[in-house]
C-alpha cells in the first residue's frame, strides 16, 4: 500500500471524484488542497481509498504563537 499525497490524487481523479471515493464533499477536497494540508491517500487491495493527514504534535494556533 502506497501512500499518495492528496494533491497528486487529486491530480489524477479530479476534485469530485476524489471527494466520492474518500467520502468528503468536492469542496473539502478544494480547501485541503489549496491550503496545502499534509494529507496522503492509500489505496487498498479491495478497491477502497482512505487517508490521513500529518500534523505537527502538540498542536499550536497561530494566536497562540502569536
Amino acid at each position: 500500500m502506497e501512500k499518495i499525497p492528496l494533491a497528486e490524487f487529486v491530480a489524477d481523479k479530479g476534485q469530485t471524484e476524489a471527494g466520492r471515493l474518500l467520502g468528503v464533499t468536492q469542496g473539502a477536497i478544494y480547501k485541503a488542497v489549496e491550503k496545502q494540508r499534509q494529507i496522503f491517500v492509500t489505496a487498498h487491495e479491495d478497491g477502497t481509498y482512505s487517508a490521513e493527514e500529518l500534523k505537527p504534535f502538540p498542536a499550536i494556533s497561530k494566536t497562540e504563537a502569536a
